[in-house]
């Protein structure tokens, strides 16, 4: 089954003061894959703004902006349509020998190390190997995200979008970039390369046709098991016809939707807002 959905994702920020100069580098823009096809995907920038178009080391696509007038508001809108759902109906199923060769080893070797979000501590890679004992790799991601969803309570607030793996396991609770980076930990500990993905989930199942729902940005995970395979820990479900995916990176400080700088009066409130409609 596949779906088409629309997203607009929206960061309002307002300031104290004029800002007389800004630069900002916006992941906005999902790009098609084997799993979804872009149909359409904009940015709308309020003052408007010199752009450069580009896709990062990661493969993201990535729209930097800089603005060169006063401006005591700056609107960021990105939208798409994007067909979901169109990934291979059966994941791959390696042997551990296919995935611990060399070749495979250093070809993802940045997705194997520690990072300030997911460090390898040596009590999660204990508990990794006691998880999957036993198990082929397939299997194994699905122990490891078991583990997770069942270690962890969803509860928004409890971490910052600085709190790393370890701090959030300690805590056992956080938000989906908590999940996301606790499973990358402990696939990393497998040396299963692992990276980080960010998008959005359309919060209802059955949604019905046309009727725009208030959302969120969402993360997961995508193992290298002979090819990339998704899992979402924080919902311990497939990840299918309603996710659409935008950007990858080795943890969330590869890919956050908007981060910049500015010269000016102080930051005085920002509001995000992102609205997901299925279109069929």
């Amino acid at each position: 089954m596949t779906w088409r959905i629309r997203t607009t994702h929206r960061s309002t920020y307002h300031y104290g003061a004029p800002v007389v100069a800004s630069y900002n580098e916006l992941r906005l823009l999902p790009r098609s894959t084997d799993r979804q096809s872009v149909v359409q995907a904009t940015v709308d920038v309020v003052p408007d703004a010199t752009r450069l178009a580009y896709r990062d080391y990661w493969g993201t696509d990535v729209l930097a902006v800089d603005l060169h007038v006063p401006h005591d508001r700056l609107d960021l809108v990105g939208r798409s349509v994007v067909d979901t759902g169109l990934g291979p109906p059966e994941p791959p199923r390696p042997a551990w020998h296919d995935l611990l060769t060399g070749a495979v080893q250093d070809a993802h070797a940045e997705l194997l190390t520690p990072t300030s979000y997911v460090p390898l501590e040596p009590s999660l890679g204990a508990l990794a190997a006691t998880a999957t004992a036993g198990l082929d790799p397939l299997a194994a991601v699905d122990a490891v995200a078991a583990l997770v969803a069942d270690r962890l309570r969803y509860e928004p607030g409890t971490t910052k979008v600085t709190t790393s793996a370890l701090q959030a396991f300690d805590q056992a609770s956080g938000v989906c970039q908590d999940f996301a980076h606790v499973t990358l930990a402990l696939l990393r500990h497998l040396r299963l390369p692992a990276r980080y993905v960010s998008g959005y989930l359309h919060p209802t199942p059955d949604a019905a046709l046309g009727a725009p729902v208030t959302g969120a940005s969402h993360a997961w995970v995508e193992v290298f098991l002979g090819r990339w395979h998704p899992v979402d820990p924080t919902n311990a479900a497939p990840v299918r016809d309603r996710h659409v995916a935008v950007a990858h990176g080795r943890d969330y400080a590869d890919v956050a939707p908007v981060v910049g700088i500015y010269q000016g009066g102080d930051l005085a409130s920002l509001a995000v807002e992102v609205v997901l409609e299925r279109l069929a």
